[in-house]
């Protein structure tokens, strides 16, 4: 049988690639600390558009503070948004985690929802977060979280050419095995913190370059 290589069908070569990458990033895991649901949901909002070293440094005492749904509620608004500052888009942040919050403690008696349809009318909150809490917090995984490493992996290895996140996981889903979906997610976001980066991708060192449509060797 011919070698696969980056210009045959992504049907024949989506499996070789998941195949490696999986081998390649066997721990691969969520990098947030969290030890319930809300700790999961509030460092996955605070995670946008921020590195998970810094959430992480700032829920270390946010999570002793806020140890509740009800707590987010109970501080003025402006407090908030300076215990989540380091984070970046603090103003943001801080009304959607007020508002999920709210929305927890009024419909679901302060617990965070366990369900797809429930989590998505949460403020703040689209499929990507809402599959990591679900994956991770209740251990239901109905898909892929789209972030912007698993993002720009799915564009360059021709597992998808959308743009939208909602797409792209479509995208994925059809091409990766289920019982696959929760580690790949990681395994994608691993490899592109350490070989496939946005500006400067180390090419000369992936392991699939030769099935990459995008590579640069």
């Amino acid at each position: 049988m011919a070698r696969l290589g980056r210009d045959d069908p992504i049907e024949r070569r989506a499996p070789e690639i998941v195949r490696i990458l999986s081998e390649t990033y066997p721990d691969a895991k969520v990098a947030l600390r969290f030890s319930n649901a809300l700790e999961m949901l509030v460092a996955t909002i605070l995670s946008a558009q921020c590195t998970d070293e810094k959430v992480n440094e700032v829920t270390a005492t946010l999570f002793e503070k806020y140890p509740t749904a009800e707590d987010y509620l109970r501080v003025p608004e402006e407090e908030l948004k300076r215990d989540i500052k380091p984070t970046g888009f603090f103003n943001q942040k801080a009304t959607s985690i007020r508002e999920a919050c709210r929305r927890i403690v009024e419909v679901y008696d302060g617990r965070v929802p366990d369900t797809m349809e429930d989590l998505l009318t949460l403020r703040g909150v689209a499929r990507k977060t809402a599959n990591i809490v679900l994956s991770n917090a209740y251990g239901k995984v109905e898909g892929i979280a789209v972030d912007t490493h698993v993002k720009r992996l799915a564009n360059r290895l021709g597992f998808s050419d959308e743009r939208d996140p909602d797409k792209i996981e479509r995208d994925l889903m059809r091409l990766v095995p289920r019982d696959r979906w929760f580690h790949f997610t990681y395994v994608l976001i691993d490899h592109g913190r350490a070989i496939c980066a946005a500006r400067r991708p180390r090419c000369e060192e992936c392991p699939v370059s030769h099935l990459c449509p995008a590579s640069l060797v």
